[in-house]
Order: structure tokens, then C-alpha cells, then sequence
């Protein structure tokens, strides 16, 4: 099988090519990304065949590789709270505008598409589990402008299945529910309310500074570790007698719900287990700021997210296996391993 992964070299993209290269011999994966700097550690593969480049200027090679692949994964996005609220249109532009294109490759070379819708298109949906099928989809005002990207998702979503009903278009969508794992972020590059909330609270242990909790740190969140997400991945790339195809999934672990105040209370105790971080994590302080203050105006919260994964379990046999605390144990410990090879085991 000869499968395409736009966004390579992201958190997702990365951690899929690896686990293709590594585990599935029969699969050839052609990539495409801004840079490789995730993909430094791959084995040497004559089934790996990756580009650098843009999405948006490259597109004839992005059209000529949808119609020589059997499987599309668009994973280029900005999924980024303060990106929503600060530059609305260019999320808008590449979330929507260029990943339609895309999609309309795939209508018209009869291509699988597999794509990442997200967890964010619930909204503020009321259920306190989030359904696939059934649950309704919720969003704030036209002023809070974080919420172009959900609407930007839920359009494609919209968009996809209706060429399923029109087109006969082959598609699984796929909903993640807030990763973690080796290679998430760049630790030395987060900024405050820019960062993956997990990223920038590590930073903050790493680096000295105080971790700051959005009004309070009482959302709630479903944390995934990367390994199950990714198992969950293959099997739905493998499609096994078409288990996958026209469904939407959502991948999370309902088990690892918690508030965003625990998860940083839970990094500062697991950092503790860490020589090299044990003296920093011990003087981690912990503080409270307004969303007002940390996201700007145009934002708007989201109080809890957790998944309903029946779906998956019915028709791809998958289960997430990693419960919170090992999941945030071993992003830490890749991050001071980290830490160790390329600055001595110091941070300032």
C-alpha cells in the first residue's frame, strides 16, 4: 500500500511514519513537510520518501502523489488556541482553503482520504460524553474567533462526507482528543498561550517559570498517549474488510480525563522522579490568570472534553491501553533524555 502523509514531520505525522516504516514492511509512505527534524531518527528506509516543502506553493507534486498513492493523510493544520484568536484567517485559509483542495484530489482520483477532523468541533456541546454520531456541535459568538477552526473542521467534515453520499468517496475522519508523547513540541521553543498546554507547562518546569493555569485550570481534557493514538491509526489506514470506511471516529482516552490544574500538579510530582529535573520540578510554582489575560478577547473556553470511543472498540477492535500518569511519565522522560544529549543535562 502506498500511503501520503501531508505534515510528515508533526507530532502525529512523525510518530505514523515510524510506526509504518518499523512495523508494516508491505507499506511505502511518500511525505511532505516544512522540515525533517522529526524524522531524524527513522531507520533508513527505501520505503520512506519524504519532500521538503510547502503544501500551499507545492502543488503539483502534492496532486501528482494523490493520484499515484491509495491512502491521503492531510495532517497540515494550525492547531494552535492562540493562532485562532490572532490570526483567524490564515487558520481559515490553511485548515479549510487548502486542505479542500485536497480533498477535492481525492474525489476526483478515487483516492481513500483519511482526515483529522478534531475534538475542538464539539464545542460546547452539553454532553458530558462526546458522540460521533449523535452528539451536537456548539460554538460561542462571531466574536470569539477561536472558534474558526472548529467551524473550519466542521465544514470539511460536512464537506467529505457529503462527496461519500454524492461521490461514492472513500473516507474515515478521525477525531483526536488531546495527545501527548515523545516529540510533541519543541521544548525550547513555547510561548505563553502559543503552546500545546502540556509543552508549555513542561517548559515552564524546565526552564524556572511559573506555570500559569487558565481561570483556574478547571477544563477538563481526555490525554492520549501518542502509541495508542497510532495503533488506532494503522488499523484504519489497514481498513480491514472496509471496518473504517465512512466513519468517523473519535481517538481518546476517557480513562485519562482530567482538569488541567491536576495535569500540571501531576508533571511537578512526576518531574520530582527525574534526577535531572527533581531540584527544578520541586521549586515549580504554580499560578492563576485570566483567559482575558492569557488568550486575549476573542477567546472562549471549552469546560470538558471526554470521548465517547464505542465506535472504535465496535469496528476497529481498538482500545487505548496508557493511563494518564505512565503517559505523562514517559513524555517527561523523553524530554529530559533529551535534555541530557543536547545540553549536558542542564537548563537554566
Amino acid at each position: 500500500m502506498k500511503i501520503m502523509i501531508l505534515g510528515a514531520n508533526g507530532f502525529i505525522g512523525s510518530a505514523l511514519t515510524a510506526a509504518i516504516i518499523q512495523g508494516r514492511p508491505d507499506w511505502e509512505v511518500f511525505g511532505i513537510d516544512l522540515s525533517d527534524n522529526k524524522l531524524g531518527d527513522l531507520p533508513k528506509s527505501d520505503r520512506f520518501h519524504f519532500v521538503e516543502g510547502d503544501i500551499t506553493i507545492n502543488r503539483e507534486w502534492v496532486e501528482y502523489h494523490v493520484k499515484k498513492c491509495d491512502a491521503i493523510i492531510p495532517l497540515v493544520a494550525i492547531a494552535n488556541p492562540a493562532q485562532y484568536v490572532t490570526n483567524p484567517l490564515r487558520v481559515f485559509e490553511l485548515d479549510f482553503e487548502a486542505n479542500l483542495a485536497i480533498v477535492r484530489h481525492c474525489v476526483k482520483y478515487k483516492k481513500r482520504l483519511i482526515f483529522p477532523s478534531t475534538s475542538e468541533i464539539y464545542g460546547m456541546s452539553p454532553d458530558s460524553v462526546l458522540d460521533e454520531e449523535t452528539s451536537s456541535l456548539v460554538y460561542g459568538p462571531i466574536e470569539k474567533q477561536r472558534w474558526i477552526y472548529a467551524a473550519s473542521k466542521q465544514l470539511l467534515d460536512r464537506v467529505i462526507y457529503a462527496y461519500g453520499v454524492a461521490e461514492g468517496l472513500d473516507y474515515t475522519l478521525f477525531r483526536p482528543f488531546n495527545f501527548i508523547g515523545p516529540n510533541l513540541d519543541n521544548i525550547d521553543e513555547p510561548k505563553e498561550g502559543s503552546s500545546r498546554v502540556f509543552t508549555q507547562f513542561l517548559s515552564n518546569i524546565m526552564y524556572r517559570r511559573p506555570i500559569r493555569l487558565v481561570d483556574g485550570g478547571s477544563q477538563k481534557r481526555s490525554f492520549t498517549f501518542i502509541d495508542d493514538a497510532i495503533d488506532c491509526l494503522v488499523k484504519i489506514i489497514e481498513n480491514k474488510d472496509g471496518c473504517a470506511s465512512r466513519r468517523i471516529f473519535n481517538i481518546g482516552n476517557p480513562g485519562n480525563c482530567a482538569s488541567i490544574a491536576e495535569l500540571a500538579t501531576m508533571m511537578v510530582e512526576i518531574g520530582k522522579e527525574f534526577s535531572e529535573l527533581a531540584e527544578r520540578a520541586a521549586a515549580a510554582s504554580i499560578t492563576d490568570v485570566s483567559a482575558g489575560e492569557y488568550y486575549g478577547k476573542y477567546y472562549q473556553d471549552i469546560q470538558i472534553r471526554v470521548p465517547a470511543i464505542k465506535a472504535a472498540a465496535e469496528q476497529l477492535g481498538w482500545a487505548p491501553s496508557t493511563n494518564l500518569r505512565d503517559a505523562v511519565r514517559k513524555t517527561i522522560a523523553y524530554y529530559v533524555d533529551l535534555e541530557r544529549k543536547t545540553k549536558g543535562g542542564g537548563a537554566a
